[in-house]
């Protein structure tokens, strides 16, 4: 530890690091820096407080979990070799498979205490290892929460209350002397029961039912209940007190007794090696980054393609937030996906930027002024932008769908998505699947397997804690993991199961270097489509934008694949006539992009449509109905179904309604008629598509999982810090034996003359020595401080604050009185 003498307390273990074993504990555990701490006994007491224990050990690996489980069933302090003993069994007769695992322990066992250490869970020589006391005490054996090791309570705890006329009989059935007091009588049964050839001897006499019992009961729970009239085994190990009264109704195997039977080990199964993420198949790695690339495409065309159906304004966003079920299931059915999946992609255009709420009286979704920069950019970048989104993201899509803790349904784009855990889980999925061969689909069981060595406390319930967490059913993190694979195979990172190499080199060296490999896989736009005579249009590979957007008003989507089929309809002609388009541009726009020749029913139906075309002009009365031709407003009239619009005629041309102008013009739309809108001047209104956007917006902030793990700057001046501060709090002082005010006592500030704090701190400017003095500033807050003087003059003295960790300026009159420090304890 780099000391003499041992340390007898964490602070003083912490006091005798160096500076860069304090910045790795605090790099480690970096809500110990939140406020940074005044010295190391500060530092320390933080450390030890449960809520930062418990985060300690949700971090740990499994063995290192183990290490500290078996030294929380150790005594305290224990040596090194008790600890290895623990781990690995002093009586193992399994041959060589247990060589092998000795071996193995022996060799990890080093590193997992420098964790155990590094994060002062663990602090003392290695003949004197001590646990934090809070860890022992969440990790140690209780009825409330049973350890992970299965042990129970020691002898001592468990006769803690027993009658001495009880002890004595279990000594004398067990064959051992009476003792005089209590104390010495446990001492006697504890040191037969942790004695390997007595102990032997004492259950070679125990009847074969017996030893069945304790076969039951090693391993753990080490408790169980008992009739008051118990059998004779159970009769034969209680009086000798193999099995120790909990209650008048539960008895428990002593900690001492079990050790003994699983031959010194404190875990069944002692993991001190990760385990090995197997691969379930080995594929040709341009073939996964073809696939990859392709399944990028999609995921650019299907974001796409959401929001341009909520382009004029999307759903309601219900009162409690999020998505209703209903508008899911729409978005999902427009897709053609599952809802699940149509989930995960609202929440991705949601964590990219692209979508928000639009903040109005009736809020809705819709996208945002992000979404039209995203789409001018190329289709490699546009990639980039969704999966480093999706990477830090917190909002967990495949929680949609399920209940929170109070019962309530949870849905896309609502509250309580957010799952601090899923960066890390979905960094980690990733890492693990970089660390194999390119190629290589690493097999789901046991890339689960790792995962849950790695973080055995994570995701569900704890030895900590005893909890889970709300709302959850078991393993989290596992879920978190199998959510992860399904979503990194829908958003292109993965190929068949394997990580591409744009995704490769999305981790390990940013956006641009993955665009520049992604771009030459993606398929080229194509600026052309094919016409048919049965009034659709074929486009055999992805279209360019301009003419995409254009055809999507001009005809519907009827069918997708390799090769997507269009469906002109009079509707869709409408819909491009409202948008703005003449008869004469649709008939340029087919003839300039059909490799085929424009067919005649086409042409009919374009123009069909145009001559009908704005012929009757609604507007606001509530809503009014002009038109040229009195007979097509008698025609109106007489038909029955425009009874519920209440139509009156004002005029031989114009009709007045109470319904109001866009129920009105879907009404007569309904009818056969090709209405157009128009405005108070009498224009015709254009309806464009996408001209709905909200205010700008910034992306969901992710929930933090904890605070952010520190930087290098931040972590050097939290150590100097820390260093000066413990400076002040601990440095001796020379106490003046007699003055005004005498002497003052331990911890009180000191008190000099104005004229001795005058003469002290300008001697100590002339010899660049520091000093001690009590100050208090304009709030009426005292302190103790370590200042070396550097400048005096006009009522001020200037100076380096060690307690600070920086140069300040202290008025003379603030100062209540100085005093020498000790020879020893100069800074």
């Amino acid at each position: 530890m780099g000391t003499t003498t041992p340390p007898r307390t964490l602070a003083e273990a912490l006091r005798a690091r160096g500076d860069e074993s304090l910045a790795g504990l605090l790099r480690a555990r970096p809500d110990l820096l939140n406020p940074v701490p005044n010295d190391i006994t500060q530092l320390a007491t933080r450390a030890g407080t449960r809520a930062s224990v418990v985060r300690a050990l949700e971090h740990l690996d499994r063995f290192a979990l183990q290490t500290a489980e078996a030294l929380a069933v150790a005594p305290d302090p224990a040596p090194y070799a008790t600890l290895l003993s623990l781990l690995t069994g002093d009586g193992l007769d399994d041959g060589e498979q247990h060589d092998d695992a000795g071996a193995a322990i022996t060799a990890a066992l080093p590193g997992a205490l420098a964790t155990l250490r590094e994060q002062a869970l663990v602090w003392g020589e290695d003949d004197r290892l001590r646990l934090v006391r809070t860890a022992r005490e969440l990790l140690a054996p209780s009825p409330q929460h049973p350890s992970p090791t299965g042990l129970g309570p020691t002898v001592s705890e468990a006769t803690a209350g027993m009658s001495p006329g009880r002890l004595q009989e279990i000594l004398a059935a067990t064959g051992l002397p009476a003792t005089h007091d209590p104390v010495s009588a446990v001492a006697a049964l504890s040191s037969l029961f942790t004695d390997r050839t007595r102990m032997a001897e004492l259950l070679d006499t125990a009847p074969v039912e017996a030893l069945s019992v304790l076969d039951r009961l090693v391993w753990g729970p080490p408790y169980g209940e008992v009739t008051p009239n118990p059998t004779p085994p159970v009769k034969w190990l209680r009086d000798r007190g193999l099995l120790l009264p909990v209650s008048t109704r539960t008895v428990v195997l002593p900690r001492e007794a079990a050790l003994h039977l699983r031959a010194g080990r404190a875990h069944r199964v002692p993991e001190p090696t990760p385990p090995t993420v197997a691969a379930s198949a080995e594929r040709d790695p341009q073939a996964v980054d073809r696939a990859a690339a392709g399944q990028a495409f999609t995921a650019l065309s299907t974001v796409e393609e959401l929001l341009s159906l909520w382009n004029g304004g999307g759903p309601p966003i219900l009162r409690a937030g999020g998505l209703s079920v209903r508008e899911l299931k729409r978005a999902a059915t427009a897709l053609d996906v599952p809802e699940q999946i149509a989930a995960f992609w609202v929440e991705l255009a949601y964590a990219a930027g692209l979508l928000a709420s639009d903040g109005e009286t009736d809020e809705r979704y819709a996208p945002t002024p992000a979404y039209d920069e995203w789409l001018d950019l190329s289709a490699q970048d546009r990639w980039t932008h969704l999966a480093t989104a999706w990477l830090p993201a917190t909002r967990v899509p495949g929680l949609v769908g399920g209940q929170d803790a109070k019962g309530r349904a949870l849905s896309a784009l609502g509250p309580d998505l957010d799952r601090s855990a899923a960066p890390d889980v979905r960094r980690r999925v990733l890492a693990l699947f970089a660390e194999l061969p390119p190629g290589t689909a690493p097999d789901p069981e046991t890339l689960l397997q790792r995962l849950r060595w790695e973080r055995p406390l994570r995701g569900g319930p704890t030895a900590a804690s005893g909890t889970t967490p709300p709302g959850e059913g078991g393993d989290l993190r596992s879920r978190l993991a199998l959510w992860t694979l399904n979503e990194a195979e829908l958003l292109g990172i993965t190929g068949r199961g394997a990580l591409s190499a744009q995704a490769r080199a999305l981790l390990a060296e940013g956006p641009d270097a993955s665009a520049a490999l992604l771009a030459p896989l993606l398929p080229e736009p194509l600026d052309h489509v094919l016409l048919q005579a049965d009034l659709t249009a074929v486009a055999p590979g992805p279209l360019e934008r301009p003419l995409a957007q254009t055809l999507s008003v001009l005809a519907d989507v009827e069918s997708k694949g390799g090769a997507t089929v269009y469906r002109f309809t009079p509707g869709s002609v409408r819909r491009a006539l409202d948008a703005g388009q003449a008869a004469a541009d649709l008939h340029a726009f087919l003839a300039a992009h059909s490799r085929t020749p424009v067919p005649q029913p086409l042409s009919y139906l374009i123009d069909d449509v145009a001559r009908r075309h704005g012929h009757l002009r609604i507007g606001a009365a509530s809503a009014y109905v002009r038109c040229d031709d009195e007979a097509v407003l008698n025609e109106i009239l007489a038909d029955r179904r425009s009874t519920g619009l209440r139509l009156r005629r004002l005029a031989p041309t114009v009709l007045a309604s109470q319904a109001d102008p866009g129920s009105l013009l879907e009404a007569l739309r309904d009818m056969g008629y090709a209405p157009a809108a128009e405005s108070a001047e009498g224009d015709v209104l254009i309806t464009r598509a996408g001209a709905r956007r909200t205010p700008p917006r910034t992306p969901p902030a992710p929930v933090p999982e904890g605070p952010p793990p520190p930087d290098a700057t931040l972590l050097g001046a939290a150590v100097r810090a820390i260093r000066a501060g413990d400076t002040a709090a601990t440095v001796a002082r020379k106490e003046p034996s007699e003055g005004p005010a005498g002497s003052p006592a331990s911890g009180a500030l000191p008190r000099t003359t104005p004229a001795e704090t005058l003469a002290t701190v300008q001697a100590a400017a002339m010899t660049g020595s520091a000093v001690w003095i009590g100050y208090v500033n304009a709030d009426g807050a005292a302190s103790q401080r370590v200042i070396a003087p550097v400048r005096v003059e006009g009522g001020f003295v200037t100076a380096y604050d060690h307690t600070a960790d920086e140069v300040r300026t202290y008025p003379l009159h603030r100062i209540t009185g100085v005093a020498e420090l000790a020879e020893d304890g100069q800074p």
